[in-house]
């Protein structure tokens, strides 16, 4: 139902979203024995649900615990640390 009023004032105001890029996630703390999937639909077509999205750099998770957005972060820093290490062994020392 809210979808639908966004999908509208979008439509009113001459904006477009891009169904294949808009992506669907149900975030909860609850713990839940069986699957929840959401069927959620934007110009007829079915929505992807996922279980991660990125949204202006960070990492939101359904279980909202960031562990993603952690593990992402500490990759960048690996790369990074790695890429000083290998520099600064061309060129200092003997």
């Amino acid at each position: 139902m809210e979808l639908r009023k966004i999908s509208d004032w979008a439509q009113n105001n001459n904006l477009k979203f891009n169904e294949h890029k808009s992506k669907v996630m149900l975030m909860s703390l609850r713990k839940r024995t069986q699957k929840k999937e959401v069927e959620k639909y934007l110009y007829n077509k079915i929505l992807k649900q996922v279980n991660s999205i990125k949204y202006l750099g960070i990492i939101f998770d359904s279980k909202i615990t960031f562990r993603d957005h952690v593990y992402n972060v500490e990759e960048k820093c690996i790369k990074l640390i790695f890429t000083l290490s290998k520099s600064a062994k061309l060129t200092w020392g003997a």
